[in-house]
């Protein structure tokens, strides 16, 4: 009986003190505003007396703030504001806080002084930074030689900024559990559409460098996959919302790179100014606000806070960018970054808070979105073996939980709770997907953005194709599909027929595939055999990249385009693709190609008579490898949308042409080789370069199996071809080639008055390709290849290379109408060649941040 009484009172005591800890940790809200002008005070420090629980307020002058109990001071403070203290004895836990400005005296004459011009030198702010940016290396995680950490990360997104009126219109009457107030003090609401969380055990290690990242848990919202790439959609989302790192030179966000305030280039770029001292905890920190000098670059604007404990780190940042700068569809970018003590006394990243809210004006309904992280367990300085690091810097670790006890587990292992509303995304998606009208939408959707209309186990399109014109077809009519997972995970089928009203002639295509690791043949990784032919026209030379020829939005073309081939195409093919991004494909091609338009495979004789060739037929084998580096992307109904980073693109092919199999009638080797890379200049914008080269081996091979180099006579600009290069007027062996597109973003145009308002970006690009012809596959030395293209006007009209390089320039306005660039392009040379225009304006649909 003791016994259990004392066992009973243990208890009973040590809930008695877990609820009197829990007491003890009490979180007030509120918000801090002008007394006189009632605006919001962003920036204002609020902060436990004597110890080091501080926070500042966010850009509408709210805070939130833990506190041990409420015999504390609590006070808040503002640079050129009457300091205030909190009375915390009442029990209420929402402030309304108003700051008087410290020189209200009732008449004041005031002589305006001499405007003092901002300068880096002896200007005590500027050299702050630089023993910040001296410091810098031995402050970020790359400059300890081993740390660990346990890392939570949340991701979620949603509709904002609707009204009430919005909210109760009759087509959302089912969907009102799916709505919530943005606020208690405002009448807008959200509709959350977006979740994702991660829970992640990281490893670094500086010599050998190598970051390990095991995935222990993860969850997020999933759509219908016939609908969403919901792992495209994650990659391009995490891209948005990327890492934010201080000590970084370069920020990238949003595709795009921001100048850090702590970068070795920084007091070029920003305005510093010291503007508080804070001394309610240790070390003292330094109140640091930095402004950029030109409103309307990539940089930022906000406070850093710095130790003065002699490692000048950053303990915390809260940060923006200007409203004036050149960014499409982004209202709001706010930053937040919290630094923690670890076990060596250096500082970590304790908390990263990343906020972005998009919207196509100013005002009205948007998308917001926030990306928080959170990090513990932060352990400096531990040695792990080698065996910690091997493999790939991601690698999954996920054990399986029960359903019934997974929400437990998240609470568990979650560094912070979710919001009521984001505790309910899950289900609501889920929810969403089982309702009628809502796969209505979706189907709708997915037609006007990917082309295909759902049918069941078969989707029909792209619709874009059902309607084309040339004119060696004239109107083209054509229908097609394929089928989708609900028919089968492993097999897929796809094709098309068409009819042209000019040539009467029917085309058509049919593929299958069967993949070989119960994947979509659509998805990464990759790895299926496919069988297809193929009856139909093509323009010799013509690349597209993302788009069919027959789009009906390149029916409309310049100058003479009576050049096709009709071609009877027989592929097997096979593609792997590795987890490191690396790619083989290999396959048998058997093509037959027959002359179209104004084409013509004339064999002249020394004695100058002619010989019309009705086709030529080839069998061809194929090695291709691929490397992409750390490659994201997002994968369509169509194509994968890359999204490019600082990495190099690697790509090396070879093309066997084999003479007596399966009818082939040549021999040759085509080996070539094509490197891209972004190249990120920070405030200057970035350039795309791709190089490429190609060596052809063999001799008296005719000019179709030759290099035909990519031309462009649509009215619109294309990236991988040469905009004022007829089709087939190059044709070689052997080449080398650049092609450079500069992306400035705005750097002149935004420091010119007026013109800055627009927010155009300057694009500029140059192009060219070097190359020739062996005498043993030119026509004017060899009679046994086919003669020169010649044009309607019996003109020749295609050369090979002479003594200097083809080369196009252009320079143009990105970003009119936030979505359309327009290029003046200048051919530079080879102007004598007959239908060939000096200069031209093309036009390119491109959205982008």
């Amino acid at each position: 009986m003791k016994n259990t009484l004392r066992t009973f009172s243990l208890f009973l005591l040590s809930i008695l003190f877990s609820l009197h800890v829990v007491a003890q940790n009490i979180t007030i809200r509120g918000k801090v505003t002008d007394k006189q002008t009632k605006e919001a005070i962003e920036f204002a420090t609020v902060a436990v007396v004597g110890t080091p629980h501080a926070t500042k307020t966010d850009e509408n002058g709210n805070f939130e703030l833990t506190i041990p109990n409420r015999n504390v001071k609590v006070r808040v403070s503002y640079v050129g504001y009457i300091t205030q203290d909190l009375n915390l004895a009442s029990n209420k836990s929402l402030y309304e806080v108003e700051l008087a400005s410290d020189n209200q005296i009732e008449e004041v004459f005031v002589k305006r002084p001499k405007r003092v011009k901002y300068s880096n030198k002896n200007n005590p702010a500027v050299e702050l930074i630089r023993k910040v940016i001296a410091h810098r290396d031995q402050n970020r995680l790359s400059g300890q030689e081993f740390v660990e950490f346990e890392q939570y990360e949340k991701l979620s997104l949603g509709l904002s900024n609707l009204s009430q009126k919005f909210v109760e219109k009759k087509a959302f009457k089912k969907y009102q559990f799916l709505f919530k107030k943005e606020s208690d003090t405002t009448s807008t609401y959200m509709l959350p559409a977006y979740m994702e969380e991660k829970v992640s055990k990281v490893y670094y290690r500086s010599t050998p460098k190598k970051t390990k990242k095991y995935i222990i848990a993860q969850q997020k919202a999933q759509f219908d996959p016939k609908f969403v790439d919901s792992e495209g959609l994650t990659n391009y989302f995490n891209k948005l919302y990327d890492k934010v790192d201080i000590y970084d030179n370069d920020i990238t966000l949003l595709t795009n790179q921001f100048l850090s305030p702590i970068a070795n280039a920084a007091p070029a770029f920003y305005r510093y100014y010291i503007t508080d001292t804070i001394k309610t905890g240790t070390p003292y920190l330094v109140e640091l606000s930095f402004f950029p000098r030109n409103k309307n670059d990539f940089l930022f604007q906000g406070k850093l806070y710095i130790t003065l404990d002699g490692q000048y780190a950053v303990q915390s940042v809260k940060m923006k960018v200007s409203e004036d700068i050149n960014l499409n569809f982004v209202r709001d970018l706010n930053i937040e970054l919290d630094f923690e003590k670890d076990n060596l006394n250096k500082y970590y990243l304790s908390r990263s808070a990343l906020g972005i809210d998009f919207g196509l004006t100013s005002k009205g309904k948007g998308v917001k979105g926030n990306r928080v992280v959170y990090y513990k367990d932060y352990v400096n300085g531990k040695a792990r073996p080698d065996s910690i690091y091997e493999g790939d810097e991601v690698e999954l670790a996920i054990k399986p939980v029960p359903e019934e006890t997974k929400d437990q587990f998240w609470a568990s292992i979650r560094q912070a709770p979710l919001d009521s509303y984001e505790n309910n995304i899950y289900y609501n998606i889920d929810s969403l997907q089982t309702m009628r009208s809502f796969k209505r939408f979706m189907d709708i959707a997915a037609l006007v953005l990917s082309g295909y209309k759902q049918a069941g186990p078969v989707e029909i399109g792209p619709v874009n194709t059902f309607y084309s014109y040339n004119p060696v077809e004239g109107l083209r009519l054509r229908v097609g599909g394929r089928t989708t997972e609900q028919l089968s995970t492993r097999f897929y089928a796809e094709g098309y027929t068409a009819y042209g009203m000019e040539d009467k002639k029917w085309k058509y295509f049919i593929s299958g595939a069967y993949s070989l690791n119960n994947k979509s043949v659509f998805k990464y990784p990759q790895h299926f055999i496919r069988a297809s032919y193929q009856h139909d026209t093509k323009i010799p030379g013509q690349s597209l990249q993302f788009i069919q020829e027959d789009n009906v939005l390149l029916s409309f073309k310049r100058g003479e385009n009576k050049s096709y081939l009709y071609n009877d195409v027989y592929k097997l093919e096979y593609k792997a693709e590795m987890k490191n991004n690396f790619s083989v494909e290999a396959g048998i091609t058997r093509t037959r190609q027959k002359p179209g338009g104004i084409i013509r495979y004339e064999l002249i004789g020394e004695n100058g008579s002619s010989t019309f060739v009705p086709e030529i037929n080839t069998t061809e084998i194929n090695l291709g490898f691929r490397w992409a580096p750390k490659e994201q992307f997002y994968q369509g109904k169509l194509y994968r949308t890359p999204i490019y980073n600082q990495y190099p693109i690697f790509t090396v092919n070879y093309t066997a042409g084999i003479k007596g199999i399966l009818g082939g009638e040549y021999n040759y080797h085509n080996v070539s080789a094509n490197i891209f890379k972004r190249v990120y200049l920070s405030q200057f914008g970035y350039a795309d370069v791709n190089m490429d080269g190609t060596y052809i081996f063999g001799n008296n091979i005719p000019y179709p199996l030759l290099t035909l180099h990519r031309a462009n006579q649509t009215y619109a600009y294309q990236l991988l071809s040469y905009n004022l290069m007829n089709f087939m007027e190059f044709i070689s062996d052997h080449h080398a080639a650049l092609n450079i597109q500069y992306y400035m973003n705005g750097f002149l145009l935004n420091k010119m008055p007026l013109i800055k308002k627009l927010q155009l970006r300057e694009v500029f690009s140059f192009k060219g390709v070097y190359g020739g012809l062996r005498n043993s596959n030119n026509p004017t030395y060899n009679t046994n290849v086919f003669a020169w293209q010649r044009n309607t006007d019996n003109e020749i009209s295609s050369f090979t290379f002479g003594n200097k390089p083809y080369m196009e320039a252009s320079v143009g306005l990105a970003n009119i109408f936030k979505v359309l660039r327009v290029d003046y392009v200048r051919r530079l040379n080879y102007l004598n060649h007959p239908n060939v225009s000096a200069s031209g304006i093309r036009a390119r649909i491109k959205v982008d941040f």
